[in-house]
């Protein structure tokens, strides 16, 4: 694969006006990409040889799975394909409209593609609207009318329709509801929109209702929130999904933090994903420690075929533990072991392994006032696959407008399951400049090896360099932020790392 990217945002602040105003954010992105997939090809049976490992292969060399039917599949590999998929993201804030406390609000993406047709995904439809709301907020009461996304335990909710939240910051109590024509779970579509045609029949006839409501409690000592979704095809008033879910926070002492949470389907009456986890954090933060337990099973709307399968969950149990004996340096290490539940499936052929284990080191060293090195290694051990590599950063800051880095990084993934081992090895530099106040520019170049070992004649080589172009344009007058301090006038600005 060969990759290069450019970006550009452009941010517009209203021209001098101080009661009215407007925020209009541009984020145009272009890839130029060149990839090669594999080609489905078949031979019959009685044609087959035996390959280096002794089971069939082609005359050419390629392992191959046979069948009943007399004939065997491999792949070759595919044409080399290029494209040149570029997006536009608009996300715009109007305020000042003559009502205190109301505001416009919009996030909106258009994707188009040169290059060969079909050959990369998510470019149609050509414009998506990913929000788009009017809002009045005042102190205890806060109001949405349009589509809009709503982030839970439960995962991000999109929906047209409205939503309203209530506050009382004296009790430390917050509850909210919100109702409409619900979207696609992670797309900013209606199920029923042509985009989602691999769906197919399995898809609902009608776009499902959705409707939420959240209740929090803040003290000092702990935080406590409930939350609780439906979602209903009206069509034939099934339910799509019924879920709720809780989460809490106690802090009995300095340093120390108690969290957790859990969800649970109704539909399905199974619980779903929970997590706990206690951290200490020393108060000079030389010290930090974490140990938790998890247990994460997949959710799938009713509608789907998906659910028939019973997705099993998994349960992990994981610790991290950073320090830093002196101030320059911050040690690092993490490491979990985790464990599928019975599949109450049987494998004949051999024993399937259910459970894993990953760990972590790494190390940050500070030499003032410019110099940082990084460097860490990673491992993980599981059923059918595992990984190991190594990365490094160092970097330069030239001066205050100024940052230099060079990286490097490895990565072995031997494949049970595929008949092969991948190893990467990638190395880049990247800078960050900020000349003025208005101008932001970030460049990004970095060449990549990978080699695919396999015993047969699927093995290959694919070497890339990538490069990437980000330019960040920041015009208007500052009167929205009249009044604020320059220290705060000085923070980064929200979505530019």
């Amino acid at each position: 694969m060969k990759r290069a990217q450019i970006a550009v945002a452009v941010v517009l602040a209203a021209p001098g006006l101080r009661a009215q105003g407007y925020r209009l954010r541009l984020d145009n992105r272009a890839q130029s990409v060149s990839f090669r997939g594999v080609t489905l090809d078949s031979i019959p049976a009685s044609d087959t040889v035996s390959g280096p490992g002794g089971g069939p292969a082609t005359p050419d060399g390629y392992a191959v799975t046979c069948g009943s039917n007399g004939y065997c599949i491999f792949y070759r590999p595919g044409a080399e394909v290029h494209a040149v998929p570029i997006s536009s993201t608009a996300g715009f804030l109007l305020w000042g409209l003559g009502l205190p406390g109301l505001s416009v609000h919009g996030l909106a993406r258009r994707t188009v593609q040169a290059g060969d047709s079909g050959s990369w995904p998510v470019t149609s439809p050509a414009v998506e609207l990913l929000e788009g709301y009017a809002e009045y907020a005042t102190e205890r009461v806060t109001a949405q009318l349009g589509r809009q996304n709503v982030a839970t335990r439960l995962g991000y909710t999109g929906f047209d329709g409205g939503r309203v939240m209530l506050r009382d910051a004296g009790r430390g109590l917050d509850l909210s509801a919100f109702g409409g024509w619900g979207l696609a779970r992670g797309f900013a579509l209606p199920v029923t929109s042509p985009a989602l045609n691999p769906l197919d029949e399995f898809r609902p006839q009608s776009r499902q209702l959705v409707v939420g409501a959240g209740a929090g409690w803040r003290r000092a000592r702990f935080d406590a929130h409930l939350d609780y979704l439906r979602e209903v095809d009206p069509s034939t008033r099934y339910f799509v999904s019924e879920r709720g879910a809780f989460d809490l926070a106690v802090r009995p002492l300095p340093g120390w933090s108690l969290t957790g949470g859990a969800d649970y389907d109704f539909a399905a009456g199974l619980w779903g994903s929970a997590d706990v986890a206690l951290r200490y954090e020393d108060p000079t933060g030389r010290i930090a420690a974490e140990i938790g337990a998890r247990r994460y099973r997949p959710h799938f709307d009713l509608w789907t075929i998906w659910g028939a399968f019973s997705p099993v969950p998994y349960g992990a149990v994981d610790l991290s533990v950073s320090a830093s004996p002196i101030r320059a340096l911050r040690l690092r290490a993490t490491g979990e072991r985790y464990r599928y539940d019975d599949a109450a499936a049987s494998t004949p052929l051999f024993d399937a392994k259910t459970d894993g284990w990953r760990y972590g080191w790494g190390a940050t060293y500070t030499l003032a006032p410019r110099w940082s090195f990084d460097g860490g290694y990673h491992a993980e051990f599981g059923p059918g696959a595992s990984s190991r590599g190594f990365d490094a950063t160092v970097t330069f800051a030239a001066r205050e407008r100024l940052d230099l880095s060079a990286y490097g990084s490895t990565l072995d993934r031997p494949l049970e399951f595929r008949y092969d081992q991948s190893s990467l090895r990638a190395f880049g530099l990247t800078a960050d400049a900020r000349p003025a106040s208005w101008i932001r520019v970030q460049l990004d170049a970095g060449r990549y090896a990978e080699d695919r070992r396999r015993p047969d004649a699927a093995a290959f080589s694919w070497n890339q360099v990538r490069a990437a172009l980000r330019v960040i344009l920041l015009f208007g007058s500052e009167a929205d932020l009249a009044g604020v301090p320059p220290a705060v006038r000085g923070m980064p600005q929200a979505g530019t790392p």
